[in-house]
C-alpha cells in the first residue's frame, strides 16, 4: 500500500527529473514496436500480392516522400542541436521552432501527397491501401503532435523537456527512415 512518504518521494523525483528516463524509453520502444508491427504487416501484404503491390506503388510519389525524408532529417538535426546547446533557454528556442516548422512542412507535403494519391484512384486498390494510410497517417499524427510539443517546449524550455522531445522526435524520424524504403522503394 502506498503511503504519503512514497507519494512525497515520487513528487520529489519527478520535480528533480529522476525517473523520466525509464518512462521515456518505454514510450519510445512501444512506439517503435507499434510501427514495427504495422510495417511487417505491410511487407507481408506486398509479398502475398506482388501484382497488387506493383499496382499500388504506381500511385505513390516517391519524389515527395524523398523530399519529406530530407525535411525530417533537417528537423532532427535541429532537435539534436537543442540538446547540444545545453540549458540556455534562449539558445534552444530557435532550433526547437525550426524543428517544429520543418515538422509542419513535412505534414503539408504529406497532405499534398495524399490528395494526389486519392485523385489517382489509390483508394480503389484494397487492403494494402488501407494499411498504407493507416501506417503513414499514424506517423503523420505523430509528426503533427511532436511539432506542437516542440513549439510548447520552445515557449518554456527546460533541459529535461528539451532532451525528452528531442528523443521522441528522433524516434519519429527513425520510423520514417525505416518506413520510406519499405513503402516507397521496395
Amino acid at each position: 500500500m502506498a503511503t504519503t512518504g512514497d507519494f512525497s518521494m515520487a513528487v520529489t523525483k519527478a520535480q528533480g527529473g529522476e525517473g523520466d528516463g525509464l518512462l521515456l524509453w518505454i514510450l519510445v520502444w512501444s512506439e517503435l514496436a507499434a510501427f514495427g508491427v504495422l510495417l511487417i504487416a505491410f511487407m507481408i501484404m506486398t509479398m502475398l500480392d506482388p501484382d497488387g503491390a506493383a499496382s499500388f506503388r504506381s500511385h505513390l510519389h516517391p519524389g515527395l516522400a524523398a523530399a519529406n525524408t530530407i525535411i525530417l532529417v533537417l528537423s532532427g538535426w535541429q532537435a539534436a542541436l537543442t540538446v547540444r546547446l545545453g540549458a540556455d533557454g534562449k539558445a534552444v528556442r530557435r532550433p526547437l521552432v525550426l524543428a517544429a516548422l520543418l515538422g509542419l512542412a513535412f505534414a503539408a507535403v504529406k497532405a499534398f501527397e495524399y490528395v494526389l494519391e486519392i485523385r489517382s484512384g489509390i483508394g480503389d486498390l484494397g487492403r494494402l491501401t488501407e494499411l498504407y494510410f493507416l501506417v503513414t497517417g499514424f506517423h503523420l499524427l505523430h509528426v503533427v503532435f511532436g511539432a506542437a510539443i516542440l513549439f510548447l517546449v520552445a515557449w518554456r524550455p527546460a533541459r529535461g523537456n528539451v532532451v525528452m522531445i528531442a528523443t521522441l522526435w528522433h524516434a519519429i524520424d527513425l520510423v520514417w527512415l525505416v518506413m520510406f524504403p519499405i513503402v516507397y522503394l521496395t
